[in-house]
């Protein structure tokens, strides 16, 4: 699931009209509409809000939003897998 399919799913499962978490994100329908349809990301900031109002962990959020960050930066790249698998071993290392 991409980080909007949850924003969407989130809302739809809350009976809430795009229009209505965009005033309470304080973004534009439109921008809103674009990041349902993984157009557009969110700001960082707006994780915290979209966990207080759909009352969900924020961590969850971000580890969905940082996943769409890296594929949004690799998704055209010949070696972009290849460099995701080196990513991921180079954070292994780091954290031990």
């Amino acid at each position: 699931m991409t980080f909007g399919q949850k924003i969407r799913q989130l809302r739809e499962e809350a009976g809430m009209k795009q229009r209505e978490l965009a005033t309470k994100l304080d973004i534009g329908e439109g921008f809103l509409s674009k990041a349902e349809n993984d157009q557009k990301l969110l700001k960082r900031e707006d994780l915290k809000k979209l966990s207080e109002v759909f009352k969900i962990e924020l961590s969850g959020l971000e580890t969905l939003w940082l996943a769409n960050k890296v594929y949004d930066l690799i998704k055209d790249e010949n070696q972009g897998l290849n460099a995701l698998k080196v990513a991921e071993e180079q954070a292994k290392y780091v954290r031990k």
